[in-house]
């Protein structure tokens, strides 16, 4: 291993690599703060360019595109709830509520930090155990896919700043969504309407802009044109000690979540995110936080999220098997260049492997180098007038929109999208499960297809698989615990109810003042009351007493 990283930084420090190097880092985060203008179009465009440059300077360029606009999304998700891509939309829960309270500086400052230790975790976890983890991620057929799904889908429900079953509709309606399309294995256009421009389904940028993007400018404009709550200039960008303190395990936990998940083909930075936020959810003291402004629901998402990106280099170069879209695009990069990624790669091109994943290690430095002091430049947009934002980013999700198909249709879908995500804004409705599940949906569906084809249409093959049934009882396990730490809580509260049930009738005690009132203070006692009580023990009342005391 330590021949191979030797090998892969004489590849990475050569001029020319550490000139690509940097320009992909800076146009990943460039288009990762244009919302619509995601990794996926970026390196589409730039294929060509790969012709006239060496493969390992190639696959570096557009590697460092890949993880810098993982950053680059963070930025637009904090300032102004604008997730440019999929993996972004964890973070505006959180994120977006820091910038509201003043607060953009330390979640932006702590989303490069924390990018930057998942990355160079990934990246020394990539060197350790590409093999062995390449042979695990192996197993995970279909079979097992679909248990990772259901967990996955289980975990966006979780994710709700509202009611669980709120949440669940949502979830719903993004997997009706997903199937809208021609069907994948017999091509029957599904839900379509007769309509040709739905017959590749819907787009996310569409989707997650209109729900985010113009949902929020036409919220905050119903509220009284407020685009921002930050009106003094913010000066602190690091974290306090404070605040490093919350970080640092879900910083941890973010790393090593990320990187496991990013290894597994399908995993990827949306599930990472995902998984991320669920589980630091699960696990704080206080889960009522998170939605409002929670550092850790940033830290820990954006942790894994570059985590996985790089992690998600796995499946590409030692098994041929792209997580996603992008490493699709980079797998046809190494074809165009007439090498084939696989377990051949390594033995066949240490080079491109090595120099692949020592450059991450810089790539990852300079991230951190070049955004902890861009941070102040970008919050300044918060700064703007509202009439200005308003419109510079009506166009910039318009623009983006349209350039990723050229079809006027997106448009109209952004908009459509736009007034549900207000009207779901106004009637408690969170969109971040709707767009996950929505993400979510075609793995689970493909996978779902290639197990009942292997099977014959046998239903029991979900549950013949080890994995499959390691993670279904995972899952049975954490259902169960919830439903008890349920009932723990609500033991209290029915006790609670209890000591203020009111007394029978028949023991509702009297004044003195109103038997005095009726018979001075010879009165008789009411059977049942204290006074009756104590002229029972010697035969005299309370009265005679104290005038007894008085003579005394």
């Amino acid at each position: 291993m330590l021949d191979g990283l030797l090998q892969g930084f004489g590849v990475a420090l050569d001029p020319i690599n550490l000139l690509y190097v940097f320009v992909g880092v800076v146009i990943g985060t460039a288009i990762g703060v244009l919302p619509g203008l995601g990794p996926t179009a970026t390196i589409a465009l730039l294929l060509p360019l790969t012709y006239a440059l060496d493969p390992a300077t190639a696959i570096i360029m557009l590697a460092g595109i890949y993880y810098g606009s993982m950053y680059g999304g963070t930025i637009t998700s904090v300032l102004l709830r604008m997730p440019g891509e999929a993996a972004s939309v964890v973070t505006t829960f959180d994120g977006y509520q820091m910038a509201k309270q003043g607060r953009a500086g330390p979640a932006l400052g702590i989303a490069a930090i924390g990018s930057f230790i998942g990355g160079v975790i990934s990246v020394i976890g990539l060197a350790i155990f590409a093999p062995m983890l390449a042979e695990a991620a192996l197993a995970f057929g279909p079979v097992a896919m679909v248990a990772l799904m259901v967990l996955g889908l289980m975990l966006v429900t979780s994710l709700g700043t509202g009611s669980m079953w709120k949440a669940l509709t949502m979830a719903a309606v993004g997997l009706l969504l997903s199937v809208v399309g021609q069907d994948p294995i017999s091509g029957v256009p599904r839900f379509t309407f007769d309509s040709a421009s739905l017959l590749d389904g819907f787009d996310f940028v569409a989707i997650a802009m209109g729900l985010f993007g113009v949902g929020e400018i036409l919220h905050n404009l119903e509220q009284g044109g407020h685009m921002q709550l930050v009106a003094k200039k913010i000066k602190r960008i690091l974290p306090t000690r404070e605040d490093a303190k919350q970080s640092a395990l879900p910083i941890a936990r973010g790393s090593l979540l990320g990187f496991f998940i990013g290894v597994l083909p399908g995993g990827g930075g949306v599930l990472s995110s995902l998984a991320s936020y669920a589980l630091e959810k699960r696990v704080a003291k206080d889960p009522s936080r998170f939605g409002k402004g929670a550092i850790e629901g940033v830290a820990g998402p954006e942790t894994a999220n570059n985590a996985s990106s790089t992690s998600a280099f796995v499946p590409l170069l030692v098994l041929g098997i792209p997580s996603n879209v992008v490493l699709a695009l980079i797998f046809g990069a190494l074809l165009i260049q007439g090498i084939t990624p696989g377990p051949g790669l390594i033995p066949n091109h240490p080079d491109i492997f090595w120099g692949v994943v020592a450059s991450m290690l810089i790539g990852n430095a300079m991230l951190l180098v070049l955004n902890m002091p861009m941070v102040g430049i970008f919050i300044q947009l918060l700064r703007v007038p509202i009439g200005i934002l308003v419109t510079f980013a009506m166009a910039i999700v318009l623009i983006g929109t349209f350039s990723i198909s050229n079809d006027p249709f997106d448009i109209w879908l952004v908009l459509g999208f736009g007034v549900l995500g207000w009207l779901m804004k106004r009637t408690g409705f969170d969109p971040g499960p709707l767009v996950l599940a929505f993400v979510l949906g075609p793995i689970l569906e493909a996978s779902v297809r290639q197990s009942l084809l292997i099977s014959g249409g046998d239903p029991a093959i979900f549950v013949s698989d080890p994995i499959a049934i390691t993670i279904y009882s995972a899952l049975a396990l954490g259902f169960g615990i919830a439903f008890v730490r349920r009932l723990r809580k609500g033991k209290p509260a029915l006790l609670e109810q209890a000591r203020h049930i009111p007394p029978p009738t028949g023991l509702v005690p009297v004044t003195r003042g109103k038997r005095a009132g009726k018979g001075g203070a010879d009165a008789s006692p009411e059977p049942g009351t204290d006074d009756a009580a104590a002229a029972d023990a010697d035969g005299r009342s309370e009265e005679e007493r104290a005038e007894d005391a008085r003579r005394r």
